[in-house]
């Protein structure tokens, strides 16, 4: 056996068998087995070979197409993204500043209020011991007067106690104004 061709001219003079048999010579039958696939393989898969690479061809292109849309609709809804975290840490910034100036201004407005408080109260304490101060003065004078009184009327008594004849002509003389007022005014 020179080469493959020898193996197909001897097929043609085998002699017919009255029964089905193998043939065990596996150095004959293997090449003209191989030629038989590879042959019936190329001669049929070549189209089909051909037409699976294209669609294979064809899937990997539309999912590298779809990647790439994917790509760019994430990285612009990634920068769109990046901008309104942008704006919100600005917005963010301007509520922390915009919150310790208004803390600043309540807490002057505080101060300034509790000032004022702290001041009426001083000037309500101040009037309240001036009034107490006032009041007591005069309580002290009331006492003062009735005391003086009441010594005045005591040394008084004790005088005309003591001069009863005096006191006889001041009781006269009172009768006696009095009855002159009564008939000045009848």
């Amino acid at each position: 056996m020179k080469n493959g061709t020898d193996s197909f001219v001897s097929l043609v003079h085998w002699p017919f068998a009255g029964s089905f048999g193998f043939n065990t010579d596996i150095l004959a039958t293997n090449p003209i087995n191989l030629s038989v696939v590879l042959g019936v393989l190329i001669f049929f898969g070549k189209g089909v070979l051909s037409d699976l690479l294209d669609n294979r061809k064809l899937r990997i292109l539309n999912s590298i197409r779809n990647s790439e849309e994917l790509q760019g609709g994430a990285v612009e809804r990634l920068e769109k993204a990046r901008a309104r975290l942008r704006k919100v840490e600005i917005e963010a910034d301007q509520f922390r500043v915009n919150g310790y100036s208004e803390i600043e201004r309540e807490k002057f407005n505080l101060i300034n209020s509790t000032s004022k408080t702290l001041d009426q109260l001083e000037n309500y304490k101040n009037e309240t011991i001036h009034f107490e101060q006032q009041r007591a003065i005069n309580q002290v004078r009331q006492r003062v007067f009735q005391q003086a009184l009441q010594g005045a009327l005591g040394t008084l008594n004790s005088c005309l106690n003591m001069n009863k004849e005096l006191h006889l002509r001041t009781i006269s003389a009172n009768i006696g104004m009095f009855g002159a007022m009564n008939e000045i005014t009848d």
